[in-house]
């Protein structure tokens, strides 16, 4: 490639890099402040100046348009990856619901209460998450792995549930390997699979919420 190709590649790449670094900052710190952060503490946590954040987002809806459309990126491709794996439908859908928990944080999306995006884009790529999930299902009642009864908009709610961790509850993620499973269980055409343990109890519940409030008491 020529010198003059490779610097029209340049800007592309670093423009890119900067696109990035800005939705992984405005995932962070909306998480830790809330969607109402001012937009200058996304720019500085992502280490850029504030017209260089205006310059491509011109609002916080604007921004919050471009962190959907990462998560619908961020999905698709999950499912492209577990297309291409062997195993049956049910062990698909499994790994499906454990890949959205790894990336919980990261998904701004409407059933986690972003402000539903109805552009041509945001319809197809939901439409395309409906019908690759349809497909892993359909592959479990093929090989029998899967009730008949279930769709997408089963696992799709169930997603959304159990990525978004409860306020003050103990243990969230081997709470919500369990709920993974008995969702499973749910979808499994042939017989219930074993639980993790151990169990949550009434007892775990209290004591996390028990830390909770010392927690906050501390810091008064």
């Amino acid at each position: 490639m020529s010198d003059e190709g490779q610097a029209r590649r340049r800007p592309r790449r670093d423009a890119e890099a900067n696109r990035e670094r800005l939705l992984a900052a405005a995932v962070t710190v909306m998480l830790r402040e809330g969607r109402d952060v001012p937009l200058a503490a996304i720019a500085a946590e992502a280490g850029v100046g504030i017209g260089t954040l205006y310059r491509r987002y011109a609002d916080r809806q604007a921004l919050l348009h471009a962190l959907e459309h990462r998560a619908y990126d961020l999905l698709v491709g999950i499912l492209e990856e577990i297309g291409e794996l062997p195993g049956t439908g049910l062990e698909a859908i499994g790994e499906y619901l454990t890949r959205c928990f790894a990336v919980g944080d990261q998904l701004v999306l409407p059933l986690h209460g972003a402000p539903p995006l109805m552009t041509p884009e945001a319809v197809h790529a939901r439409r395309t998450i409906d019908r690759r999930l349809d497909g892993l299902l359909e592959r479990g009642r093929k090989d029998g792995s899967v009730r008949a009864d279930a769709n997408a908009t089963d696992v799709i709610v169930f997603a959304a549930l159990i990525t978004q961790p409860l306020s003050y509850g103990p243990d969230w993620p081997r709470l919500a390997r369990r709920q993974i499973t008995h969702f499973l269980n749910a979808l499994a055409g042939d017989g219930p699979l074993d639980v993790p343990g151990p169990q949550i109890g009434q007892g775990d519940i209290e004591d996390a919420f028990a830390r909770t409030a010392a927690a906050a008491k501390r810091r008064r």
